[in-house]
């Protein structure tokens, strides 16, 4: 499978969720796109196979990947700060990848019902979805 792992700041989340997924599914192939330079390289030295920076390569990348996994905010323009272009978010949003959106109650988008929990318990959550869709064949 190869997974898209987009992430933005200092790349805290995304360095998570690489390092869990490489643990867990090292036969995966796991792509790290940042929006910034150092969140690349953050994802990058938590393990991931290859990475890239900007908005060209999370267009291109979202073309490719069978899953897509990030905070919430890489399908809404102008998130993470600004970090997030409208062409990113149309691109993953549009993506035929599934997309795993991990909660984060910054930058004025919340979601409602959703319990705020310790990054590392969304992380192990996707975990286990990430295993429901291989179960299901993706």
């Amino acid at each position: 499978m190869n997974i898209m792992v987009i992430d933005g700041q200092g790349g805290r989340m995304g360095k998570s969720i690489v390092e869990q997924m490489k643990k867990n599914f090292p036969e995966d192939e796991i792509i790290a796109i940042g929006t910034n330079s150092i969140a690349t390289a953050a994802m990058l030295k938590a393990g991931a196979d290859a990475g890239a920076t900007g908005e060209n390569p999370a267009i291109v990348g979202s073309r490719t990947a069978d899953l897509i996994i990030g905070p919430m905010g890489i399908v809404i323009a102008d998130s993470l700060m600004g970090e997030i272009t409208p062409r990113m978010a149309v691109a993953i949003g549009q993506s035929g990848a599934k997309k795993l959106l991990l909660p984060v109650n910054r930058c004025q988008h919340y979601v409602v019902g959703c319990r705020d929990l310790p990054l590392g318990e969304y992380v192990r959550m996707a975990v286990e979805e990430v295993r429901k869709i291989k179960e299901e064949g993706l």
